[in-house]
């Protein structure tokens, strides 16, 4: 069975740190570009990062750039994105997700989805 199991999250003061891990299996991860989307409720999914299947290519939205990181160790089938300097906004429920191949900023393009998980940050 495909897994995509995100851990990491909680609740942080504003300027804290937290890192979110997605653990993959049942897939060859290798070939899959990871995407990472946050939604908070009433509003839509959105793309936060991704990064390409070497891990060659990243992407980040405006407003998480400088703050964000994306990596990922394929030899441990895993992603990670490393949150510094949250902020309020930042709130919301963390998804990773798989896509074959190409890197895509659209939730739709993505085939495989974990649980979530809850980043709350406090102000």
């Amino acid at each position: 069975d495909v897994q995509l199991q995100a851990s990491g999250g909680g609740l942080v003061q504003a300027g804290g740190s937290l890192r979110l891990s997605c653990v993959a299996s049942g897939f060859t991860f290798r070939d899959y570009v990871i995407g990472w989307f946050r939604q908070d409720p009433g509003r839509e999914r959105e793309v936060i990062s991704y990064i390409s299947t070497s891990g060659g290519t990243t992407y980040y939205r405006d407003s998480v750039k400088g703050r964000f990181t994306i990596s990922r160790d394929n030899a441990k089938n895993t992603v990670y994105l490393q949150m510094n300097s949250l902020k309020p906004e930042d709130t919301a429920v963390y998804y990773c997700a798989a896509r074959r191949s190409w890197p895509s900023i659209v939730a739709f393009d993505y085939a495989y989805w974990g649980q979530g998980t809850q980043v709350t940050v406090s102000s």
